[in-house]
């Protein structure tokens, strides 16, 4: 290789060298610190106190060197926070997206389950429906809920507490507090059966039962109130 040239790609290695330490230089200057996190989102349950403290915390480096996914991970840590969305605005300022859980129902006494199924760790004061299940199986009973929930709204019947064992048999009990036992098989078709038979069923006892067991391949069991089995004894 000739000196010259050589001498050359020494000169241009050495340009780039400095041209890089000069642009680091350039973006760590404290101009381009970030100032501002702005928040969009219609925000119920994330708190502006926690935001600013993940912020405060999460939050390294400036508008060039601020790693976003790393931010978005910090906030998606927040109880509430389904997802969170990250992106810079010229010359100082990280715009933050947050959506919320909506939440459906407690989940096993402890946590919540959102309306996607999704089971997170919150607390809420609100009175909802309870779920009981297993772990990773959120998303089925949520659709469970809304299909059973589908099933009995002819009977103007309400879930109030839904139950999937490790077993996969289902259990719930109404707002008006009638307990019913689906099983693990053909639990739709054995409610619609139910939900079927209910009016003359109603008609004919005189009174809602207290309990149902749809566990049978071609009928049902039914248990009644102790004061309308006390009525029908003293007639």
């Amino acid at each position: 290789m000739p000196i010259e040239r050589f001498a050359n790609i020494l000169y241009l290695g050495a340009f780039a060298l400095l041209a890089y330490a000069l642009l680091a230089w350039v973006v760590s200057l404290p101009v381009f610190a970030l100032h501002h996190v702005e928040v969009k989102g219609n925000l119920g349950h994330v708190r502006e106190a926690n935001i600013k403290l993940v912020a405060n915390r999460g939050v390294r480096g400036n508008f060039f060197t601020v790693d976003l996914e790393d931010v978005r991970t910090a906030f998606e840590k927040l109880p509430w926070v389904r997802e969170a969305r990250v992106s810079r605005r010229w010359p100082d300022t990280l715009v933050l997206e947050i959506v919320e859980h909506t939440p459906l129902a407690h989940w096993n006494g402890n946590e919540l389950v959102s309306s996607e199924g999704e089971v997170f760790n919150a607390s809420l004061e609100t009175k909802l429906p309870s779920f009981t299940g297993y772990a990773g199986s959120g998303k089925e009973v949520t659709e469970a809920y809304h299909r059973f929930g589908e099933i009995l709204a002819p009977l103007d019947l309400r879930i109030k507490e839904l139950s999937f064992s490790q077993r996969r048999a289902w259990r719930f009990k109404t707002e008006s507090g009638m307990e019913v036992a689906l099983g693990r098989l053909d639990a739709e078709p054995r409610l619609m059966r139910f939900v079927q038979q209910y009016p003359k069923l109603n008609e004919r006892l005189g009174a809602p039962p207290t309990y149902v067991d749809l566990r049978y391949a071609d009928g049902f069991a039914v248990k009644m109130p102790r004061n309308v089995q006390q009525v029908k004894k003293q007639s």
